[in-house]
């Protein structure tokens, strides 16, 4: 397993080696797309209350530093 930050790794056990959020089966393209549609980080906690708003900001600061 690859730790991209703290919360973002990438192991190809999962999710076919897609970046996922802290080694579970929730992926970083998942929450953009999210973000991307104009859900507001609350809605997303909801959907998945396992994650924490930490999560969605390592997925935006991800995002960046792919930019």
């Amino acid at each position: 397993m690859k730790t991209i930050n703290e919360r973002i790794t990438i192991d190809d056990q999962i999710c076919s080696g897609r970046p996922t959020i802290r080694g579970m089966r929730i992926t970083v393209q998942t929450i953009l797309e999210f973000i991307l549609a104009g859900t507001s980080s609350e809605e997303i906690l909801k959907q998945y209350p396992i994650l924490e708003n930490a999560d969605i900001e390592a997925c935006k600061e991800f995002a960046m530093q792919l930019l």
